[in-house]
């Protein structure tokens, strides 16, 4: 008489885990993430831009003259608290 049992090959619950398709698409998302990321960090290393080095100066003292004064003078200006008006 024939055995009612599933054979090995049929049976999907005795299969190793690396047989399942769906393992694999669940192990690739974040398998390509961290290639990404690596990939970003390579590529921003590579060609990272070299600090511009100027001259030591005061916060304070602004050369007017000098190519950078308008957006100094803008970040100094918005650090500076409001003024209230006397009511």
């Amino acid at each position: 008489m024939p055995s009612i049992e599933p054979s090995p090959r049929s049976d999907p619950h005795g299969a190793p885990w690396w047989r399942f398709g769906m393992v694999w698409f669940a192990i690739a998302g974040p398998a390509i993430v961290v290639v990404a990321g690596i990939w970003t960090m390579t590529v921003a290393f590579t060609h990272a831009d070299r600090p511009i080095v100027e001259a030591a100066a005061p916060a304070a003292v602004v050369d007017r003259s000098a190519p950078t004064a308008p957006a100094l003078q803008a970040r100094n200006h918005a650090a500076t608290p409001k003024r209230r008006e006397p009511s």
